[in-house]
């Protein structure tokens, strides 16, 4: 699937649908940590994992990106360090440039303002207004993987963010899990309107059911009894 496309199929979802789909597909599901957030309401990722390990200099976000398609995602890994930032108004603009889709940094960023004014997706731990405070050994991998929280990710990932976080989904895994994401969400919209028009929830869950099937065998599950009824809802 390329960026365009997840692009477009993304604007109708969110990143709990995807982690829904992640589920119901059986693929794992891989949040960054909650503290990874956008820059401001209402950005949101889309695209193939570019993976840069930085280590001081911003040479490396510069190779990255020729080599970057449109759309794609560049994602800093920073160790998660709170005591500088790694990412700011200049490679956002370079990045812009080079038409990627957005930035997710495992660390911090800078140049808050500028990169509000660029207008270019970003996701982050927060802002601190010093940079790079040394330049390290580049790791061979340097440009093939990236960690971020327990995760590590690299071109054969994509990653997708919204107001609940960021997400990770392995680009082969793309349309099943698009496909299952859209009808939990079609499910659930259903749902809701059914529950806006006076049906509770309860009620199109069968919940009295379960109740009475669960007291005669313990061990049955909430997920087993929507099996049952054609309920498609994880709850």
């Amino acid at each position: 699937m390329d960026n365009d496309t997840l692009a477009s199929r993304f604007e109708k979802l969110t990143t709990a649908h995807l982690a829904d789909g992640c589920v119901r597909a059986g693929v794992a599901v891989r949040c960054a940590p909650t503290g990874l957030v956008a820059l401001a309401a209402g950005m949101r990722l889309a695209g193939r994992v570019i993976p840069v390990r930085h280590v001081g200099s911003v040479d490396i976000f510069l190779e990255a990106f020729e080599s970057c398609a449109p759309g794609d995602v560049l994602v800093v890994d920073n160790g998660g360090r709170l005591d500088e930032s790694c990412v700011g108004d200049l490679v956002a603009l370079e990045a812009a440039s080079a038409a990627l889709g957005g930035i997710a940094v495992w660390g911090l960023h800078r140049d808050t303002v500028d990169i509000l004014a660029i207008g270019l997706p970003l996701f982050s731990l927060g802002a601190l207004p010093t940079g790079p405070l040394s330049v390290g050994d580049r790791a061979p991998d340097a440009l093939d993987a990236a960690t971020v929280g327990e995760w590590t990710v690299g071109r054969r990932d994509l990653v997708f963010g919204d107001e609940d976080g960021v997400l990770f989904v392995p680009a082969e895994e793309a349309e099943r899990v698009f496909s299952l994401a859209e009808s939990i969400r079609d499910t659930e919209r259903m749902q809701a309107e059914r529950i806006r028009s006076g049906v509770s929830l309860r009620s199109q869950v069968r919940l009295g059911d379960f109740l009475a099937s669960r007291a005669l065998d313990p061990g049955l599950s909430f997920r087993d009894h929507l099996r049952t009824v054609g309920g498609e809802i994880e709850v």
